[in-house]
């Protein structure tokens, strides 16, 4: 059966029946465990290198800074650049800052900037059915299935034999001469990402190998940690707890985490960004922090982008759920409204 058949067949309780992946021989397979392993294992080491240092207090307001300014930088070029400019054309961006915000996402150690796009948009197309690349839901509803499908989430999924095609969902970015350069520079860009916060401890600190080599684990390797942590907990956790206030496709059970909200810069009010894809800001209710789309707003105030898509209160109050208070846990297979995914037109 095709990817689509098996997922229109879903009933939104049992297991994901797979679908037969591309063929790959044991060298594309071995080299994509390995550069896997090592963009996920390596920020963890360095993260548990770094509680051991802590404990000798190896931390000082440079590392903070240096921390915090390069998390904001990649994190924003992930949030506003892979996801909201490129994944979902929430708003055209001026030729520089496209590039500068795909550079930017490309330094979080999160993929390359069209594989990240590509699996993204199959994301939104399959929800929490069969073909989502990263569904928690994939084992089925039951208790051992759902800490299976968590784990599977989170990071399980990045190790599995389940390529996304590019051509398929990402085809505008394959055609874009800029995009396929930053892509193909990913390895760099990752050296960059460490080598950046190194460079800036040695000169901050005079020249001294030890500020150099503190900023490049808590700068380099820590920040990395981190946020993808954050980012691989909006596709887990975002889709087991939280509320659901707006209404989305069949079986997608995408939710609003508060506690997210500020790490993951605005990405966590994910029930409302699966209601209205295109749409620059999630966090649309009283209260919810959406630091991504203040820096879209400032972006739009120096004319850098144009054409942003603001939520409209007409459209959120026609996709609000009509039977929730905004404190209703996600149900399995709630039936609700279908909503365009941003990408660009799916080939069968």
């Amino acid at each position: 059966m095709t990817e689509r058949a098996v997922s229109a067949a879903y009933d939104g309780a049992e297991a994901f029946t797979s679908v037969a992946a591309p063929p790959q021989t044991s060298a594309q397979r071995n080299l994509q465990l390995t550069v896997t392993g090592l963009i996920v294992i390596a920020p963890l080491a360095g993260l548990a290198a770094a509680i051991w240092l802590l404990w000798a207090r190896a931390i000082g307001f440079t590392d903070i800074g240096l921390a915090v300014f390069f998390y904001l930088l990649t994190g924003f070029g992930v949030t506003i650049g892979f996801h909201r400019c490129l994944t979902h054309r929430s708003f055209a961006a001026r030729p520089a800052l496209r590039v500068a915000l795909a550079v930017a996402g490309s330094m979080a150690f999160e993929g390359d900037v069209i594989g990240w796009v590509a699996t993204h948009r199959r994301h939104h197309a399959f929800t929490d059915r069969p073909g989502d690349p990263h569904s928690p839901y994939r084992f089925g509803t039951r208790p051992v299935g759902q800490l299976r499908g968590l784990l599977h989430a989170h990071v399980g999924w990045l190790f599995g034999n389940d390529p996304t095609s590019q051509q398929r969902y990402a085809p505008d970015l394959l055609a874009d001469r800029s995009t396929r350069i930053v892509s193909r520079t990913f390895p760099a860009l990752c050296v960059a990402s460490l080598a950046l916060p190194f460079a800036a401890g040695w000169a901050i600190g005079g020249g001294s190998l030890r500020p150099a080599l503190t900023a490049l684990l808590w700068a380099g390797l820590v920040r990395i940690a981190l946020l993808q942590h954050v980012t691989w907990s909006v596709n887990s956790l975002c889709h087991l707890l939280g509320n659901r206030p707006f209404t989305t496709r069949r079986h997608d059970r995408a939710t609003n985490l508060w506690p997210l909200a500020v790490p993951s810069l605005g990405e966590s009010w994910h029930n409302m960004h699966h209601s209205d894809p295109a749409c620059a800001r999630h966090g649309v209710d009283r209260g919810q922090i959406d630091l991504s789309a203040e820096l879209i707003r400032v972006f739009e105030a120096f004319g850098w982008v144009s054409g942003v898509r603001w939520p409209v209160a007409a459209r959120l109050d026609r996709r609000r759920h009509p039977a929730c208070d905004g404190a209703a846990r996600p149900r399995a297979g709630s039936l609700s409204r279908p909503v365009p995914h941003g990408g660009p037109p799916l080939r069968p």
